[in-house]
């Protein structure tokens, strides 16, 4: 048996996953406040049941800094048969329908924005893009994102994830000085293929987030997203700090905590291969010395 259980840390809420990402979220739930006091499971708040054979019942995580009470999850019925398929059709119909204090983010609703990045069944995904399992005998539970500081409800805090991210300065950057600068950077066909599996990141942290080595480094290790873009600048031919990008990286934490796990890859939304792209910038690491 693996261990599947949670932990809430208040104060925006540190959510934390113990064991397989992939794991069916806790059936036991601990919370841990800043005071001395623990409480050992959370309470269910049961919003009355709806008739009908195609009733399905979500499990949701709750916590509002304002009211000072704990974190808890609140279970919400809805009738699959008056829903859209996605688990963002049916959050969309609890806050219009039953609960407007639900929170949560969305956008483009495409799988393109990010924005809905949250833990459906103990694994990271979009929201938008995650089928509602028909199976109405069991529950679906609804987290924010693993080991991240919760705003509120489903909203996680992601300053430190895009802090990290402009430490890499993702923009392009060259040496020479170019007679006219509004020409463009040309770059060859077999070149700008050498971008393909990185530039569609859409930054949603889904993989970050289910990386072991980020829940416990989230300070020092910048974690899979940022590290694949990352190498995203450090294999365009047009930039030209290539040295000085892979050097700025060279120590115990910020690439090297990086331990093939392989949880990014499999979680990632858009099918893309962050541990691939780490895997290579630890190869090319000698360049930044030669």
């Amino acid at each position: 048996h693996e261990p599947d259980c949670v932990w809430v840390k208040s104060r925006c809420a540190l959510v934390i996953m113990i064991g397989r990402v992939a794991a069916p979220v806790a059936r036991g739930v601990a919370a841990v406040a800043r005071t001395p006091s623990a409480v050992r499971s959370f309470s269910s708040l049961k919003v009355e049941a709806k008739s009908g054979s195609n009733v399905k019942q979500f499990k949701i995580y709750r916590w509002n800094p304002e009211d000072g009470k704990k974190p808890t999850t609140q279970t919400y019925a809805v009738d699959l048969d008056d829903c859209g398929p996605m688990v963002l059709d049916a959050l969309i119909k609890i806050k219009n329908e039953q609960d407007p204090s639900l929170t949560f983010r969305r956008s483009c609703r495409e799988g393109i924005c990010g924005s809905c990045a949250m833990n459906i069944d103990g694994e990271n995904g979009l929201a938008c893009l995650e089928f509602i399992d028909k199976n109405t005998a069991s529950s679906t539970a609804i987290y924010p994102l693993p080991h991240m500081y919760v705003l509120k409800d489903l909203v996680p805090d992601l300053n430190n994830f895009y802090t990290q991210y402009a430490s890499i300065e993702p923009w392009l950057q060259t040496k020479t000085e170019k007679a006219d600068p509004m020409t463009e950077h040309p770059q060859t066909i077999e070149d700008r293929k050498l971008l393909d599996g990185m530039y569609e990141c859409i930054l949603c942290a889904c993989c970050s987030t289910s990386c072991p080595s980020y829940w416990w480094n989230p300070d020092k290790y910048l974690g899979p997203a940022v590290l694949m873009q990352a190498f995203r600048w450090i294999s365009d031919s047009r930039d030209e700090f290539t040295k000085e990008r892979l050097q700025r990286l060279d120590n115990d934490f910020t690439l090297y905590r990086c331990h093939q796990i392989m949880n990014c890859t499999r979680v990632c939304p858009k099918g893309l291969n962050p541990a691939k792209a780490i895997a290579k910038m630890m190869k090319q690491m000698p360049e930044a010395y030669a």
